[in-house]
């Protein structure tokens, strides 16, 4: 539950900086304040409070123009959000700008958080919205000759509302202009002696990007003496398409974000419209959720193993996790009809209940995988050449870690203790016995360390399941539950209108706002979601893992071998399509 005293401490101490408090469905206290103000008052809730929010969590805005139902909030064209995690109160702050007029400002933030470099080119990206002394305030998801904003409401959400494309021939000239490499445009500094670096093109192309993905090395010899990312390739809007897909129809296009996680993204997604509807889902419903969304972690990190250890040259194990990956599939199919994508989870429950016959397959493979994973151990991580390539490599400490916005396994690499499934239970993990896997240096081997024990703890997570599994229905019994329940369907025609209503429009989410975090395969995965009272969401933000454990690679780069920074990049586990969503 939610102390409310920081709201007071803030109009103590700033006064009438502090413009107004807002309710929100997800009880995270909410305030409203000035411009001139912000960055004072983020300095003071990082460094001055009691039990600090020391950790950048999210940085996002909305586009308020025509919004219809803002529920007696402080007027302004444009909102900036900032959300701030405390971990020693284990509680969230969210700090809101309101902002007027076509070009917005406000100052940035980068002194304060390193992380902000990257959220505050997004949003004056995708928004529009100037941040005042940022470094370098540029594109970064879409490309650097795009015009407009795309996040705005007024930008086009289709292609068909764009017009047929051309190339006239002065924009072919300045789409060439745009692709030339100049170190100073990047950031990129000059030898003091006259002489050049090299700079080299790790990717996009690159088996070690698992993906599009650029990164740009200063070299002095093999010696990596700067990084930088250029990312954006995988960016396919998702976050707008949300504005036009109905709430329900908007669940397969989670899928796609870390397209590894399969209903790991479902579960965080429709767990927010959850709460922003009041639903509240039956106990079988919760169990079984957690179930696939264990199979999903495990698959996601048998990936991981077999990929990181081909990334510092070790080719064998990739076929044997996949493999095993394999044998998860073969559950998953068999219980959701998909595999990579199932959009089996639904609002208010799932698509149908588990088959006959689910149990003698979780169980088989419940004892088909310890074994193999033995037999890794061997293979990998007491390997002393593995070892060697990944020990007191891309270190970083706790500190670091939290002012950079590191969740996940990332984080409990440098000995911090901290999963969303313990700290914050949903979905009935309170319920579950396991344990949270840390370990001390920081390094890559440290986080391959704390994902090979995720596997077994998530084993164990999947064979309470299966020994706990509730009787009960698969939906619940709410008019919001979406498709709505076919019980009466047939008896009536005005069930069978609603239902009809129900599945071709999806569900009238009450007006207001909510976030739902949880603990990811690749770290804190969460849905901020923004209801006009109607059937699509005015304004979804997708707070992904890998946009802030990305941004860390230039600071643990710098100083290292060529090769080193390929281990870094497997130790980090990210998912591109997560990264540019």
């Amino acid at each position: 539950m939610a102390n409310f005293s920081i709201i007071e401490d803030l109009k103590k101490s700033f006064g009438e900086a502090v413009l107004a408090a807002q309710p929100t469905r997800d009880g995270i206290p909410t305030l409203w304040v000035a411009r001139e103000k912000v960055v004072d008052i983020l300095r003071h809730l990082k460094r001055s409070v009691d039990r600090p929010y020391r950790m950048l969590y999210d940085l996002t805005a909305v586009d308020e123009r025509v919004r219809t139902n803002r529920q007696d909030q402080p007027p302004g064209d444009y909102t900036v959000v900032y959300h701030l995690l405390s971990f020693e109160r284990n509680e969230d702050i969210r700090i809101k700008v309101p902002l007027g007029g076509d070009n917005p400002s406000l100052p940035s933030i980068t002194g304060l958080w390193p992380s902000a470099n990257w959220y505050e080119r997004e949003a004056w990206d995708l928004f529009g919205i100037t941040f005042n002394g940022h470094p370098r305030l540029s594109r970064i998801l879409m490309p650097p000759t795009w015009s407009g904003h795309p996040l705005r409401k007024d930008h086009p959400a289709r292609a068909t509302e764009m017009g047929p494309f051309s190339m006239p021939e002065d924009k072919m000239d300045s789409e060439q202009q745009a692709l030339l490499f100049r170190p100073g445009d990047w950031g990129m500094s000059e030898r003091g002696d006259g002489t050049d670096f090299l700079f080299l093109n790790l990717g996009p192309q690159h088996p070690g990007t698992h993906g599009l993905l650029r990164v740009i090395l200063q070299l002095d010899g093999e010696e990596i003496r700067d990084a930088v990312l250029d990312i954006g390739y995988h960016h396919r809007g998702a976050e707008k398409m949300a504005e036009r897909q109905t709430w329900h129809t908007y669940i397969p296009y989670t899928d796609r974000i870390d397209y590894f996680g399969g209903v790991m993204n479902n579960l965080a997604y429709v767990l927010a419209v959850e709460k922003l509807a009041g639903i509240e889902v039956p106990d079988r419903v919760k169990v079984i959720r957690v179930m696939m969304a264990e199979l999903f972690r495990i698959q996601s990190h048998l990936v991981w193993y077999g990929t990181y250890a081909q990334d510092v040259g070790y080719l064998s194990p990739v076929f044997y996790t996949f493999t095993d990956r394999e044998r998860v599939f073969g559950i998953i199919e068999a219980v959701c009809g998909g595999r990579m994508h199932p959009a089996w989870f639904r609002i208010g429950g799932l698509a149908q209940d588990l088959p006959r016959g689910w149990d003698r397959l979780v169980t088989d493979f419940l004892k088909y995988l310890p074994p193999r994973l033995a037999e890794y151990d061997k293979l990998v991580m007491r390997n002393s050449i593995f070892r060697g390539r990944t020990r007191g490599i891309g270190a970083y400490t706790l500190d670091e870690a939290i002012e950079w916005g590191v969740t996940g396994p990332g984080l409990r690499a440098c000995g911090m203790e901290w999963d969303f499934r313990k700290k914050r239970p949903y979905s009935g993990y309170e319920h579950f016995d396991f344990d949270i896997p840390t370990a001390t240096k920081g390094d890559c081997y440290d986080r391959g360390v704390v994902r090979v024990e995720e596997i077994r703890q998530s084993l164990r997570i999947v064979e309470q399941c299966v020994r706990n599994m509730p009787e009960g229905p698969y939906q619940a019994d709410h008019p919001l539950a979406t498709p709505p329940r076919k019980d009466r369907t047939l008896k009536d025609i005005e069930t069978l209108i609603t239902h009809f209503l129900g599945v071709s429009w999806g569900p009238v989410i009450p007006a207001g706002e909510a976030f739902m975090g949880i603990e990811a395969t690749k770290g804190n995965n969460g849905y901020y979601l923004i209801s006009d009272g109607s059937i699509h969401s005015y304004r979804t933000r997708i707070r992904t893992p890998s946009f802030p454990h990305l941004q860390m690679v230039p600071m643990m780069a710098k100083g290292m071998m060529i090769a080193d920074l390929l281990a870094v990049l497997g130790s980090i586990d990210f998912i591109l399509a997560d990264l540019d969503r």
